[in-house]
């Protein structure tokens, strides 16, 4: 969870035509499925992904992922630009200590990643639902470490055969003092 404090602030009402002053406010934000999900229903197109976002666009992720209650929504009209490298910073931290190879690294397909797909991985992976509010990075982390775990092994070529049983005779001549059949 990241807890970011909004400055309080000094601006003209133009409607009222006086200044108001609003009070600091701190957010407990969760960069998690649920957010996505939230941003993804009203703005109909995958958060993840290569596409940049608008500032109303991220502004209104922080908005989803915002935890606290009851939160003046003029407030996110006074997120500046470091808030928004905190919560960049946030969404991008791994979260986790789990790190994969170069092999095994990396999304190859060209399907969008959208909250519902993630859903259906976490059914065919028999992921409890409340994983849904961990930060959305270690939930990613834990469904490749799922597929990972239960992708069959790799068959060998024969070329790896061959050589692997001549590394293990040659091991088992060694620890037996033994040159092998005559």
């Amino acid at each position: 969870m990241l807890k970011i404090t909004i400055p309080g602030q000094e601006f003209w009402d133009e409607g009222k035509e006086e200044f108001v002053n609003t009070k600091g406010t701190t957010l407990q934000l969760e960069h998690s499925l649920v957010s996505l999900s939230k941003w993804e229903s009203k703005w109909h197109k995958p958060f993840l992904g290569k596409g940049d976002k608008t500032v109303e666009e991220t502004v209104d992720y922080i908005r989803c992922m915002t935890l606290t209650q009851n939160v003046d929504p003029s407030v996110y009209g006074f997120i500046t630009n470091e808030i928004m490298g905190q919560v960049s910073d946030y969404i991008d931290d791994s979260m986790t200590a789990t790190w994969f190879s170069k092999e095994e690294k990396g999304n190859t397909s060209q399907e969008a990643v959208t909250a519902e797909l993630i859903y259906y991985w976490m059914i065919a992976l028999n992921i409890p639902f409340e994983c849904q509010k961990w930060h959305l990075n270690r939930l990613l982390t834990l469904i490749r470490v799922c597929n990972v775990k239960n992708a069959p092994p790799e068959k060998l070529s024969q070329k790896e055969i061959t050589k692997r049983t001549a590394a293990i005779n040659a091991a088992r001549r060694k620890a037996h003092k033994s040159k092998g059949r005559k």
